[in-house]
């Protein structure tokens, strides 16, 4: 688990160094930083989940019921993030929503080869 959130880190790295260059020299700056918060927009909201999913795998409480509120709790904090962001910041919609798809598409790529 701790693997993949590494990966989705460097990616959203990526992602936002990317998005600064095609942004070019006068919207470098927000694109770059709108990147790196769409990614942590579900980066942060993920980290907590697989912190408390392990907290529960160590104490023997973990069971589906909690996995599906945990993953409810998640999702909800994405939504909540990503609409509290525009507040916070000047965004770049294409490259907000470039960091967070490719956070979550690391999930899928993952799970693709791990099988």
């Amino acid at each position: 688990m701790f693997k993949i959130l590494l990966l989705q880190a460097a990616v959203i790295l990526a992602v936002a160094a990317v998005a600064g260059l095609l942004a070019g020299p006068g919207g470098a700056r927000p694109a770059a930083i709108s990147a790196l918060a769409g990614g942590a927009a579900y980066f942060l909201p993920n980290l907590l989940f697989v912190l408390r999913l392990r907290l529960a795998i160590a104490t023997q409480r973990a069971g589906a019921a909690g996995f599906l509120i945990g993953e409810a709790v998640k999702l909800s904090a994405v939504i909540a993030l990503l609409l509290f962001l525009p507040r916070l910041i000047d965004v770049n919609w294409p490259a907000l929503i470039a960091g967070l798809f490719a956070v979550m598409f690391v999930n899928l790529f993952a799970l693709l080869l791990k099988t």
